[in-house]
């Protein structure tokens, strides 16, 4: 009988756990609806004209979209590593989204900026300059990474936009576990969701990159608070 019950537990685990993923996964993607139908619609243009209509309303979409819904399942991710049952059980993806509005659209901004900068510098150099065309690609990966860590820290401190992107800036770069960790897990993650389970995208994809990402982001928190305290 006990083995019994702990396999029982240990499903009912694991189902739970499936469950948080999944509901907050598609709250995201539900929000995400438009920035999502724009995508598709750049992956099936006939020509360079149509993809010039579909550019400007992507970018002016993702800070007062995806920026924020983002957040707010990094939010939600934050309670599940934390294990905040306590203070956060109640907290529902929604009221996340309205509480970090303001500034994820802030940050938003700044980063839409940036990687239209990056795609802009990509498109013209794939034509001109392969070495170069590569080294983008390799700033793509820093920005990436930043931009999750971005996500991290506005959900964990209570900090101003600015102070919240030099605070990212920083972690992205003084702790290379913390960046190999992102990148590796969110890469996996991605490729195994673009290339070969495309349709979990919209159930687990996002969800379990932020949980991963956070779940890193939080040990070196927690291990720079132990070096601080033991100074």
């Amino acid at each position: 009988m006990k083995q019994s019950s702990g396999i029982r537990g240990g499903l009912y685990a694991v189902s739970e756990w499936i469950s948080k993923f999944a509901l907050t996964n598609l709250q995201w993607a539900l929000f995400n609806l438009p920035v999502a139908l724009l995508l598709l619609s750049l992956l099936n243009v006939g020509d360079i004209q149509e993809l010039w209509y579909l550019l400007p309303p992507l970018v002016l979409l993702l800070p007062f979209i995806f920026f924020p819904a983002t957040t707010a399942m990094f939010a939600k991710a934050r309670d599940w590593v934390r294990k905040d049952h306590k203070e956060t059980a109640d907290r529902s993806y929604l009221s996340y989204y309205k509480e970090n509005y303001k500034n994820s659209l802030k940050a938003g901004i700044v980063l839409t900026i940036l990687w239209s900068v990056l795609a802009a510098d990509l498109y013209y150099f794939s034509t001109t300059s392969s070495l170069l065309m590569n080294l983008f690609l390799i700033l793509g990966i820093l920005l990436f990474v930043y931009t999750i860590n971005t996500f991290s820290t506005l959900v964990h401190f209570d900090l101003k936009v600015g102070a919240a992107l030099k605070k990212a800036f920083m972690l992205t770069f003084v702790s290379p576990v913390l960046f190999l960790t992102v990148a590796i897990s969110s890469g996996f993650i991605l490729a195994v969701s673009l290339y070969i389970f495309p349709l979990i995208i919209p159930i687990f994809t996002g969800s379990i990159i932020a949980f991963l990402a956070f779940s890193a982001y939080y040990r070196l928190y927690l291990k720079l608070n132990n070096m601080e305290n033991t100074v």
